[in-house]
């Protein structure tokens, strides 16, 4: 998305004048409510696919992401959102990683992100790593969420799944690009209508309402070292790449006046992750393509943050019994859709590796060895690493090209 430094994109959205991009205030108005949302078509699907793939407890995934959400909008009082960690949702969604194993992931990488950025080697890492192994890795994340997306998902419901899957289908394509209406959303809409129609009893649903508070939750040491393993090694490079590197950048392109560093929004990273696990929250970042999405809405301010999690802080507390209910009700077959264009919008970020055959090379290697191999994600980034420094990708290009 190509928008001019430190202004509001047009294409009809109105400038609010109570905005000024040096200002440092979080507001609250029309134009940060219409940001709010621009994030939802990312954040959603994967939130459902993990409650349903490892049964997590709903209201504690959904408080502690509202929470964290309105601390980082407050905090940074930019459109700076919080993410579900894609890598690792893709891996849990695909394999089916237990809860502690998950939370033992958000802790490690936690831990990590932590280490990288108080000893200064964040910047120096994000210098050293190969961009054709980081495409790699959303290389390999897409591929395996569109294998679950059509295999899994997409095949659970017979004839009318596949209707489900058809007609959601054609409200993506129907709106894709469509800056007034996200086009994940009348498709989250179609799938809770469904769900409703369904799914509970309507006075199973209502009688969700209720508060409910998060679950704390106890993490073991091998729950940590397994989830390290299997879970924050294949995230760390994806998160480097975009969480940090990219999402500094977009800030320094749309808010010229505010300066981030990659230090910054590491150390933000980290504590996220080492708070929430212990509360039952599913493993966060910031994101560039979530800043992006609130920042064309409308969202200026960290308002647009706070609202958004607001959404989610209420649900939890208020309606996560029938959150829940209605999630495990939830059509596979829409989520699927979903899940398939998320991955393929992952994928697409090998184009600007395309142009160069070496790398290209690279980015093909590591996107299919950490889609099929177990660890592959830790074995796509070693082996892509070596084939890039030692210059064995160039030697494969020019020997094949003979």
């Amino acid at each position: 998305m190509n928008l001019p430094r430190g202004k509001a994109p047009a294409a009809g959205f109105v400038e609010d004048e109570g905005w000024r991009g040096e200002s440092a205030r979080v507001l609250l108005n029309r134009h940060e409510l219409a940001g709010a949302f621009g994030d939802l078509g990312t954040d959603l699907p994967l939130l459902l696919g993990m409650i349903l793939a490892a049964g997590l407890h709903a209201s504690s995934v959904l408080i502690v992401f509202g929470c964290l959400q309105i601390v980082t909008g407050l905090w940074y009082r930019l459109p700076m959102p919080v993410q579900p960690l894609k890598a690792m949702a893709a891996i849990v969604i695909a394999q089916g990683v237990t809860p502690g194993v998950l939370y033992g992931g958000g802790l490690a990488v936690g831990c990590l992100m932590l280490i990288l950025a108080v000893t200064g080697s964040l910047d120096a890492l994000v210098r050293w790593l190969p961009k054709s192994v980081v495409r790699g890795v959303q290389l390999g994340v897409g591929l395996q969420l569109a294998t679950v997306a059509l295999t899994k998902f997409v095949q659970a419901d017979g004839r009318v799944g596949y209707a489900l899957a058809a007609a959601a289908f054609v409200l993506v394509l129907a709106l894709i690009g469509n800056r007034r209406v996200p086009a994940a959303l009348p498709v989250v809409v179609l799938g809770a209508l469904y769900a409703a129609m369904f799914g509970p009893e309507r006075v199973t649903l209502l009688r969700g309402f209720g508060l409910v508070l998060p679950e704390p939750r106890a993490v073991s040491v091998a729950d940590i070292v397994a989830g390290a393993f299997l879970l924050a090694l294949p995230q760390l490079p994806l998160s480097i790449a975009n969480s940090v590197v990219a999402t500094r950048q977009l800030v320094e392109d749309l808010f010229p006046e505010r300066r981030l560093t990659a230090r910054q929004i590491g150390f933000t990273y980290a504590l996220m992750n080492l708070v929430a696990p212990w509360l039952g929250g599913v493993p966060v970042c910031h994101g560039s393509g979530g800043l992006a999405g609130h920042y064309a809405f409308g969202g200026r301010t960290g308002g647009s943050v706070v609202l958004y999690g607001a959404v989610f802080l209420f649900a939890g507390l208020l309606w996560g019994v029938g959150f829940e209910q209605l999630a495990r009700s939830f059509p596979l077959p829409v989520l699927g859709i979903l899940l398939l264009f998320e991955a393929l919008a992952l994928m697409s970020r090998i184009g600007d590796v395309a142009g160069d055959l070496p790398s290209l090379f690279t980015t093909l290697l590591v996107g299919v060895l950490c889609s099929s191999l177990p660890y592959g994600y830790v074995l796509g980034m070693i082996v892509g690493t070596a084939v890039t420094r030692l210059g064995w990708h160039d030697t494969w290009v020019q020997s094949s090209h003979r």
